[in-house]
């Protein structure tokens, strides 16, 4: 069994490997070119120790300066060469590396931002980050210092062993009878490292999610005071971090000091038996010791210098093992409708139906309601009831499991996500706003809406007097998440964002929740005029801000219960809506 397991893991590398090497056709001029220098560079190395028994056997030792300088210049040249070589090597192939890599980020955030909303609900943004940043830079190292970094050592090794079987097959025999020692101990190397860095890579992941997520969580965690328990949370995940890594070093001290031993060990033999031999027997010389001795570093300073890249190679695969895991997440919502809609008029059906975000969990059951074109409609229950579920479903952030919802007679699912998005526009309850400036986080950088347009729309819905009152008006920047903004004024920011992109049907979920009066009234100002003449959709908890809606529709447990306007709803007995009125109403009276 654990052999089949490793074969399936053998073969899947080999899967992963040639998946990246997709990502090379674009470069393949480059790639033939480091390849060829990599050439250049092995046989520059191993021929020079050649030169030099040459020159030391037919000029020094024999007292000869005639063509000695032809050696000389022969040497220069070559060293030359694999400086030139090495240059182009080394540049190019981390080149490569990070080009390669700008393609497999591209193709991945382009493939996040597609994404379903449930699987955000499901997956650390920690995590997220980790794959989209990190894991990438460890791509970029198979071939900046992995792959071609192992081909050149290989192919250096290669060419000197047949320099050392060429010169001296006696003195060749030796130096080769050492090589098992160090092959073994590079394959149970590899074999650890292999596991040890699956481990660091996932210590990695879960350090980054612990990190982000108290960071965004801070006012929280000081709050409550919980400073000194995440501290000592962040100390464990932080030790077995440690840990993790520690491994690593402890596999490198223990087989880089047996390379070096072997090579030492190699040297002193062939010290030995070539010096005995050259002075006894003469079937070896000068020239050959010393181009022996010269060559041994050259054949085994490169197998460990492929231990440590194999290293990199290794941390490299098991990035892109964790990256191509996303890339292959099938978690679209289906676009397959090719129905472009044009300007809506805004009537909205919702007949029969049914949702859930957990399988047997229902939050929507069989729910059917009409909203006419230009209505305006409050949604109202408690938490929990399926209001904001109802928005989600209408931008197709979600897929209906029964039922159908329509727009001016379109079933969503036939209209193209962009043409149906770019109709809606809401107003969320927790207002994102990015780390830029107001103008950005209104336009949201779309090219056809103009500064000029902005501060029009914004005079218009009362709100231009807040924004200039800040440093730099529309140029402030406020900051990662908005912080520099209060919950209104983020709020208000949110309004306007919304109206400049002209929607015809217009959501405000809790728009006016937790925020100051004065914050409230300019809101509910916006709300008058941005809601005139457009589809809305209205979900509140504050019951006074609904009372204008053309229906009102509650919602209990995933059911409508109830349906009409304010004062139709007010009118029936023990009906849930007065009930909720009522209470409202006297806690008011109460204050």
């Amino acid at each position: 069994m654990a052999t089949d397991n490793q074969e399936k893991e053998k073969l899947f590398n080999v899967s992963l490997f040639k998946r990246l090497l997709v990502f090379l056709k674009p470069y393949r001029g480059i790639f033939f070119g480091v390849l060829t220098s990599v050439l250049l560079i092995a046989i520059a190395t191993a021929v020079r120790p050649y030169i030099l028994q040459q020159a030391i056997d037919n000029n020094i030792v024999t007292k000869e300066f005639e063509g000695f300088l032809p050696y000389i210049l022969l040497m220069g040249g070559l060293l030359v060469i694999a400086t030139i070589c090495q240059l182009i090597f080394i540049f190019y192939a981390g080149w490569l590396g990070q080009s390669m890599v700008k393609d497999i980020r591209v193709k991945l955030f382009d493939h996040m931002l597609n994404f379903k909303m449930k699987y955000f609900d499901s997956s650390s943004v920690g995590v997220l980050i980790t794959r989209s940043v990190t894991d990438m830079e460890r791509i970029a190292d198979i071939f900046g210092q992995g792959l071609f970094m192992i081909s050149r050592d290989l192919l250096t090794m290669l060419v000197v062993s047949g320099v050392m079987v060429y010169m001296n097959w006696k003195l060749s025999l030796i130096v080769f009878l050492m090589m098992p020692v160090i092959l073994y101990a590079t394959k149970l190397f590899q074999k650890y490292m292999k596991k040890a860095f699956e481990e660091v890579r996932t210590e990695i992941s879960n350090l980054n999610s612990f990190v982000q997520e108290r960071v965004t969580g801070m006012k929280i965690l000081q709050l409550f005071t919980r400073e000194e328990t995440e501290y000592k949370n962040f100390k464990e995940i932080n030790e077995r971090h440690k840990q993790g890594w520690l491994k690593t070093v402890w596999y490198n001290s223990i087989f880089f000091p047996i390379a070096e031993l072997s090579s030492s060990i190699t040297v002193g033999l062939i010290a030995w038996y070539g010096g005995l031999d050259t002075v006894l027997s003469e079937t070896s010389s000068l020239g050959d010791l010393t181009a022996f001795i010269m060559m041994i570093p050259m054949l085994f300073r490169p197998l460990r210098q492929i231990a440590d890249q194999f290293n990199t190679l290794q941390m490299g695969m098991v990035a892109a093992k964790r990256v191509f895991k996303i890339l292959d997440t099938e978690s679209r919502i289906d676009n397959s409708g090719d129905i472009e809609i044009p300007q809506l008029k805004g009537e909205i059906v919702f007949k029969n139906v049914h949702f859930s975000y957990v399988e047997d969990e229902e939050v929507l059951k069989g729910i059917s309601f009409n909203v006419k074109a230009g209505d305006t409609v409050a949604i109202v229950g408690a938490t929990g009831a399926g209001k904001s579920t109802i928005i989600n479903l209408l931008s197709r952030f979600y897929d209906i499991s029964e039922g159908t919802i329509c727009v001016d007679g379109i079933d969503i699912k036939d209209a193209t996500l962009n043409s149906l998005r770019e109709q809606i526009a809401v107003v969320l309850q927790d207002v994102f706003l990015f780390a830029d400036t107001i103008l950005s986080n209104i336009t949201l950088n779309h090219p056809e809406i103009t500064e000029e347009e902005v501060i029009v729309a914004a005079k218009k819905i009362g709100i231009h007097e807040f924004i200039m009152s800040l440093p730099n008006g529309y140029h402030y920047n406020v900051k990662e998440r908005g912080v520099m903004l209060s919950s209104g004024q983020r709020q208000l920011i949110s309004f306007l964002r919304a109206y400049v992109t002209n929607p015809s049907i217009l959501v405000l979920d809790e728009a006016t929740s937790s925020v100051d009066s004065y914050s409230e009234q300019l809101i509910q100002d916006a709300t008058d005029k941005i809601t005139r003449g457009r589809t809305s959709i209205v979900i509140a908890h504050r019951l006074a801000t609904v009372q204008k809606a053309d229906q009102i529709i509650v919602l209990d447990a995933g059911e409508i219960v109830e349906q009409g306007t304010h004062e139709e709803l007010l009118k029936t007995k023990d009906g849930y809506y007065k009930n909720l009125y009522e209470v409202q109403f006297l806690k008011k009276e109460v204050a």
